[in-house]
């Protein structure tokens, strides 16, 4: 191997880059395009659920419990309506997402001290919306129904203490506010790295056979490992702007503050970068056309979203489904990101991801190797 050679293809592979604008402007301005729009749009956290009331009772005691729900931020009350057929059409037709239903007998119930019964109706076509909704409701009308009992047992002359017998103290790291975007923004800077990456490379030698130059590159010394390589440091260029690109945006724009070292962020990503580059040559090297590369690398990129733990947490997946996603560079590197970025850990954390992205940066490699050298047969 010889580093002439290497050299001679990263000047031919940068003036080639050089030369298609359209496709360099994508790589550099897709991640900025990319991380504003799915940064402000991957938000889990739920609040500000539409909701329809039907207060039936109309007391002022009716009227205490509908302020309490509109306290909470999470509901909204968008109407007051006169029949629960109201509210159905209304979650029917997706105007509203929940519905409160107060009995004509709540304020009376209270007085006398019974039981008054609250019902809420919940949209739960959306699973996540639905859970927040109840979660609040439930946690809500308990708190509620412990002031009530404790007014009552005051006014019988009950002078106990009235405290909980258990005591939970909490305290939550990294996260204490539970922001979705926190955990979503760093996540997403490794999504959107590895899609145009992949996408960067995976046209590299269809580009090549397409335009009728491979047969020149067959007939010149050049070895595949070189070839290679050469092809791959242009692009780790691009995607080293595209890391500081977002990571920019993560931190200045979305206020996710890098808690551990900016240094080991940037050497796991050039390794990532690597990873994820290889793969997109190794389809390259596949493809027969540009048809073919774009259809193999979104049958990558997709399934490497939903297995990598990027959108849904990968302990909850069976088995099978969990092995598969051990395979994608992006689940390695999403534990990375976020526990940089977010818990500010060292690498004598991350040692297992470390190994895995390096040995499979060299098997990619190797694969991309040995793929181009059968063409060359």
């Amino acid at each position: 191997m010889k580093w002439v050679r290497i050299k001679a293809i990263i000047w031919k592979e940068l003036i080639q880059i050089r030369r298609d604008k359209p496709s360099l402007a994508i790589a550099l301005a897709m991640p900025l395009m990319m991380m504003l729009v799915f940064g402000f749009a991957v938000n889990t956290d739920v609040d500000h659920i539409d909701t329809m009331v039907f207060d039936q009772d109309m007391s002022s005691a009716s009227r205490k419990l509908i302020n309490s729900f509109e306290n909470t931020g999470i509901f909204d009350i968008i109407a007051q309506v006169y029949s629960q057929d109201e509210i159905r059409k209304a979650i029917d037709s997706g105007k509203a997402k929940a519905g409160l239903i107060i009995p004509p007998d709540f304020n009376k119930a209270l007085v006398r001290g019974e039981t008054a019964g609250v019902q809420i109706l919940i949209d739960g076509s959306d699973p996540l919306v639905a859970s927040k909704a109840l979660s609040t409701a439930q946690m809500l009308v308990q708190v509620k129904s412990f002031d009530i009992q404790k007014k009552r047992l005051e006014k019988r002359g009950f002078k106990g203490n009235m405290e909980f017998p258990i005591s939970l103290s909490s305290r939550v790291w990294y996260n204490p506010n539970m922001e979705s975007i926190k955990f979503n923004i760093p996540g997403l800077v490794g999504v959107i790295l590895q899609n145009i990456t992949v996408l960067l490379t995976a046209f590299a030698l269809v580009r090549e056979r397409e335009r009728g130059t491979l047969e020149q590159l067959i007939i010149t010394p050049i070895r595949p490992a070189e070839l290679i390589i050469g092809k791959l440091i242009p692009y780790i260029f691009i995607g080293l702007f595209d890391v500081l690109l977002v990571i920019a945006l993560a931190v200045f724009l979305f206020s996710v503050p890098i808690k551990g070292s900016f240094l080991l962020l940037m050497v796991l990503s050039i390794i990532f970068l690597w990873t994820a580059l290889g793969f997109g040559l190794l389809i390259s090297t596949v493809a027969k056309n540009q048809l073919q590369a774009m259809q193999a690398s979104v049958a990558l990129i997709l399934p490497s979203i939903l297995l990598s733990g990027f959108m849904f947490p990968r302990e909850s997946m069976p088995d099978v489904i969990y092995f598969i996603g051990n395979i994608f560079p992006i689940t390695y590197f999403l534990k990375i990101l976020r526990g940089i970025i977010l818990k500010g850990i060292g690498v004598e954390f991350l040692l297992q991801e470390v190994i895995w992205l390096t040995v499979m940066s060299a098997g990619i490699f190797i694969l991309s190797v040995l793929r181009f050298r059968k063409r060359l047969d």
